[in-house]
């Protein structure tokens, strides 16, 4: 059963080739994400991560591991702080806020840039589990 105060972390990281699978998938073919000379000359000076697509490790990490399988996710809000470069070390950290007596949690989700430590992602997620909530 979760309780307040409970976290999880997962070390996370995409290649260019995924985000360019899921450019073609999203039909977001901005150049900014796939196109490594039009991304030199904008401020990021390299292709940066969908914002929707780095955030997608928590979908991961709450339908499958924390609370667990079986986790409905019924919202979500993101603040993207910072751009998510291919290839390099993220590391995902939810942390249970509040329950509200009804198997339903509220999680603060943070997604830190491992080399500065600074946050990339942030938002909160409220999740229903019967199971696993209580």
């Amino acid at each position: 059963m979760l309780k307040v105060g409970d976290t999880y972390e997962m070390p996370f990281s995409l290649t260019q080739e995924q985000v360019n699978a899921f450019a073609e998938l999203s039909g977001d073919k901005n150049p900014v994400h796939i196109d490594a000379t039009f991304a030199a000359n904008t401020s990021f000076k390299k292709p940066i991560v969908h914002g929707i697509f780095s955030s997608a490790i928590f979908s991961r990490i709450l339908g499958t591991i924390f609370p667990g399988d079986g986790t409905i996710y019924l919202g979500q809000t993101l603040q993207f702080k910072r751009p998510v470069y291919p290839g390099e070390d993220y590391q995902a950290r939810v942390e249970v806020l509040s329950l509200d007596g009804r198997n339903s949690a509220t999680i603060a989700t943070v997604l830190t840039h491992v080399a500065t430590g600074k946050a990339v992602i942030e938002g909160e997620a409220k999740v229903m589990h019967k199971e696993l909530i209580p």
